[in-house]
């Protein structure tokens, strides 16, 4: 049952890195809102089964490192949720350049993209959402992480120019920030820290990815995905131009 059942009846929401994780769970809450949600990831496979499972969802296999493919990408959506993203852990003088290219293609220019073709539909019709998916490293900064880091601050700083340009046109922009969800890319990195630090899985999770976490749990993709749905529900016509932490108080210090 949808917190808001039929709000966004008739409207078009594109969902990038939809098919796991927050974007499967962001799709899923809009769809079930009543919207007709363009799933777009590089996993079709992914993307065939969770349309076969819920309602409303319209597979698009697609690289999003393909900049000048975006433009091929439908631009008539009332909603963009900015969610794909990927993961490389090095120190900076050995990270592959091509790796921090690739990084910065799916996390920080397709966004400018996808808002930039997106935004002209959200003028004309005087309304239009924007949830931009940042991270606890979109506010805070760990070693290792300079791609990730600098992609998530820099989309932090995006989203806010869109809210400022878009906000006389009823158009909201906003990032979502939370710290370690239960992911396949967060599972990925829990085991590559194991089998480096030669410890238990759960023991990585509580000393080295919840160190900073004071609630310590990992977030579900659902909780996430709940909220991404409240950014763009009744209640969300001034949220805009701001941060929203779900971050276990990582972001406190």
């Amino acid at each position: 049952m949808s917190t808001y059942p039929h709000f966004h009846d008739g409207r078009r929401a594109l969902v990038t890195g939809a098919a796991s994780g927050i974007g499967r769970a962001a799709a899923i809450k809009l769809a079930e809102a009543g919207a007709h949600v363009l799933a777009v990831d590089l996993n079709a496979e992914g993307l065939n089964a969770l349309a076969a499972e819920v309602p409303g969802i319209e597979p698009v296999p697609f690289d999003l490192s393909n900049l000048d493919a975006i433009g091929t990408l439908p631009t008539d959506v009332d909603i963009v949720v900015n969610n794909a993203g990927i993961q490389t852990v090095s120190p900076i003088q050995d990270f592959p350049v091509e790796r921090f290219e690739l990084i910065m293609k799916v996390m920080l220019h397709a966004p400018w993209y996808l808002i930039r073709q997106s935004v002209p539909h959200m003028y004309a019709q005087g309304w239009g959402r924007i949830v931009n998916l940042s991270s606890a490293h979109g506010l805070r900064a760990s070693e290792f992480k300079s791609a990730y880091v600098t992609a998530k601050h820099g989309l932090e700083g995006l989203s806010k120019v869109v809210a400022l340009e878009g906000g006389p046109h009823g158009v909201t922009s906003v990032t979502v920030n939370p710290a370690y969800v239960r992911t396949p890319l967060v599972e990925k990195q829990i085991a590559e820290q194991a089998a480096a630090h030669n410890m238990g899985e759960d023991e990585v999770v509580q000393k080295i990815m919840l160190d900073r976490v004071h609630v310590k749990r990992l977030i579900e993709p659902e909780e996430v995905g709940e909220l991404v749905l409240f950014l763009t529900g009744p209640a969300s016509a001034s949220m805009s131009g701001t941060s929203y932490p779900i971050d276990g108080a990582w972001s406190a210090y």
